[in-house]
Parts: C-alpha cells; structure tokens; sequence
C-alpha cells in the first residue's frame, strides 16, 4: 500500500512533465537522517534523451540525431531552532554532456561536457515568530538558487543552456540544451513575507551568470493575493545591468528596463476548470513592448480516464524580451511547441499563439497528452516568417518510484523554408521530430 502511495504521488509530480522534476528538488530527495530538529537529504536525478530531428533549422542539411544527459546530485539540510524559526540549505552538482551531430538548431555540437554547482543557497524561515504573518511568514534565502515569478510567462529559472554552437562557444555552459541541466541564478537574495494564502509577496535581486542571457542582473518584487478561487498578482522587475561582452544590442535594452504585470490562476470557484491569464508590457529605451495570455481549461473528472482540455491564446509584440521563461506547468509552458519553441522559433517574439492541450489518465501512473499550436507572425516585412502549426503527441510513463519514461513525437509543418523567408532547411514539408527521455530520481 505504501508504494502504491509513492507510485500515485511520483505520478502526479510528473504530469507537470521531466523538466519539473530537474527544477524541483523535493521531487528527487532521499531522506538520509532525520530527528526532532534536523532533516538531511540526499538529491539524486539523472535524466537521459535520445532525439531525432529529420529538418535542421541552421543552414546544415540532412537533420539530426543526438542524446543528452546529466545527473543533478547533492544535500539538503533543515535544521529547526526551536522558537527562533528554522534554517536551511541546499548544495546541488550537475554533470551533463551532449553527444552525436548536436540538436537541430546548431546550439551544440555533440562535443559538450561539464560538471558545475548548480544549487548552492542557504536561507531561513521564521517559524511562529511573527504570528501576524501566519507560519514562516518570513523567508530569507541568498545563493545559486532557482527563482520564479508566477507561472514562469516573465521569469522561470535560468534555464537556457547553450552549447558551442553559437559565438565561437563563448556562450558554451555544458551542453544537454533541450534537458536545460542548469536552472538556478547564479547570485541572488531573496526576501519572502507572509507564505502562501493570503496577502503576500516577495523582494528578490538576482544576477545571472549565464553568457547566453548576458549575465543580466535584475530587481524584482511581487504583491500576491490568493483565496480558494485562486492568486491574484503584480510583478515588477528593474533591469539593472548586462555583460556588454556578451549582450546583443537587443540585450542591451535589458539595461534600464522595468517590467511590470499583472496575472492570475485558479478555479474562479468552479470545480474542475482552471484558468489562467497574464498582461505584462515592457518600458525600454527602444520603446514599449507587450505580452500577454489567457487560459481556459476544464478536467472532465466524470468521463473515463479523466480527459483535461485547455485553450490558450497568447500574443508577443514585435521586439518583446522574453527574458528568462520557461517550462513551468507542463509541455507548451513556455516552450510553445517541442520544436517550434526549442529549435525552429518563435521564440515568444513578434508572435501570436493558439494553444489547445488534450491529456488523459489511462491508469494512475500514465498520462498521455496532444498538444497542437498554431503560429503566426506579427511583422513579417524584417524578419523570418514563421507562421506554421505543430502537432506533439507525447506519453509519461512513472514505470517505478524510481524510473519514468516519456516518449514524444512531434509534426512540425511551417509555411516557409530558408529559400522564401523561413529557416526550415530542405523545404516546408513536415518535419517528424522524435525523442525519448529516461529521468531516473531518488
């Protein structure tokens, strides 16, 4: 019976897809020590890919084959300290690696191999010490740590992992691109108040050290309400400043620039639907920008398998940022498209996006989705045209406590090749795009 528990919990982490566990340490900790006061865990994840790309999005013909890899390993420590709150701390190494011709986009070459701290913070919680803001009401952390603002649309984590592809590999932070082994900052503080239910928000500064973001350094706050129904909230982010060496002019604006939004999640009191939204705009020296989505969607809990479906619309201005996004809720959050998001573009800029996700629970422990996205360039007269549809068919498959295996094919049909305004090499027929992961945590 208590297995049956673990496989349930295991499988509900993953509908959320693998990428979540490699962001997530609680989904991958073994506990190693534990008493009244003190909680030592050991983290563990190692995930492998294998994908095949028959269309290449670099100029090169012929498509693609290659596999990534990482294992994430390390502690994590609590220790309480009785009415004084608790503190803890976390200390993660990623070791990853690329292999074969490298991903369709020219990003890697195949030749990629790191070992790097990823994680490394330590904070504390307040416990009961300030009763008026409810339990731990005050959290304060500082470190390499992941950090995301709301469902990820502005800010996820420090994802993008870039190879030796581009820029002579300058930008090279140790391969496994489309697995993202890296996520958090690599300096940051943070101030939390008044946990989660509620009014409550948050203080964070953050820098990151990745070249391919240009090591931008940024402030951020966060004002939350969140009841049954669900979260309310604004976000504010101050681009403080970039690593001329590596910014592209775009980057550049990045200097100076306030972001602001306003999102919400949640049921709206309605059992079984969920919805989403956010309108964000940015205010830079090259002029205003703007972002923007809304999410519908309901879980038909009584039909056999329990069918989910959701709508999504969602829209990028012509020189929109897309900062630091990523995949937060599960497969086309926001990498819009396995291949259109990772390889071919857009990339949630001078682009409108139709969504509609379908996903079944055969048994407890498969979920298995269709995705289907519909593209469309906003300004075509200086830039790539990139209108085109993508159909992903995807399966994740929680076989043990300890192994989850998701396959997932992709039909990737756009528009326009590289000879009349696209990028996709060897004419616009559909590309079949296909991969395997193996994500094995402890």
């Amino acid at each position: 019976m208590e297995q049956t528990l673990k496989t349930r919990s295991l499988s509900k982490a993953i509908g959320l897809g693998v990428a979540l566990l490699t962001a997530n340490s609680s989904t991958y900790a073994y506990e190693l020590y534990a008493d009244e006061d003190t909680k030592v865990t050991g983290n563990f994840l190692a995930v492998y890919g294998m994908f095949n790309s028959r269309k290449n999005y670099d100029g090169t013909t012929g498509g693609s084959s290659w596999r990534e890899g990482f294992i994430k390993y390390g502690l994590s420590i609590d220790q309480t300290l009785g009415s004084a709150g608790s503190v803890y701390g976390t200390a993660n190494l990623v070791s990853s690696g690329t292999w074969g011709d490298g991903d369709a986009a020219g990003i890697t070459d195949g030749t990629e191999r790191t070992t790097k701290f990823d994680e490394a913070f330590a904070g504390w919680r307040s416990g009961e010490l300030f009763p008026v803001l409810g339990k731990d009401g005050v959290d304060l952390s500082f470190g390499r740590q992941i950090i995301t603002l709301g469902d990820g649309f502005i800010i996820n984590d420090d994802g993008l992992n870039f190879g030796k592809g581009p820029a002579d590999g300058k930008l090279n932070r140790g391969g496994a691109y489309y697995l993202a082994a890296r996520h958090a900052f690599d300096e940051t503080a943070v101030v939390r108040l008044g946990g989660k239910d509620g009014v409550h928000g948050s203080l964070m500064w953050m820098k990151s050290n990745n070249r391919s973001q240009a090591n931008t350094e940024m402030a951020a706050g966060t004002l939350e309400y969140t009841a049954a129904p669900g979260t309310l909230g604004l976000t504010y982010i101050h681009g403080i400043d970039v690593d001329d060496r590596y910014a592209s002019d775009f980057q550049k604006q990045r200097e100076g620039m306030n972001i602001y939004s306003l999102r919400g999640a949640g049921n709206a009191g309605i059992e079984n639907a969920h919805f989403a939204f956010e309108y964000a705009w940015q205010d830079k020296d090259a002029g205003n920008e703007k972002a923007w989505y809304t999410e519908a969607g309901y879980t038909f809990a009584d039909l056999p398998w329990s069918p989910d479906l959701t709508y999504r619309y969602s829209r990028y201005s012509k020189n929109w940022d897309s900062m630091f996004n990523g995949f937060n809720r599960g497969y086309g959050t926001w990498f819009q498209g396995e291949v259109a998001s990772n390889y071919s573009g857009p990339f949630n800029s001078n682009t409108s996006v139709q969504h509609v996700a379908l996903k079944v629970k055969p048994v407890d422990v498969v979920t298995v989705g269709a995705l289907f996205f519909d593209y469309k360039t906003l300004h075509k007269s200086d830039a790539l045209n990139l209108d085109g549809r993508e159909l992903d068919l995807y399966a994740e498959w929680a076989v043990s406590e300890h192994l989850i295996v998701t396959p997932l094919l992709g039909l990737y049909k756009p528009n326009k090749d590289e000879s009349n305004g696209g990028n996709q090499v060897g004419g616009n027929g559909t590309n079949v795009y296909s991969q395997l992961t193996v994500a094995v945590p402890f």
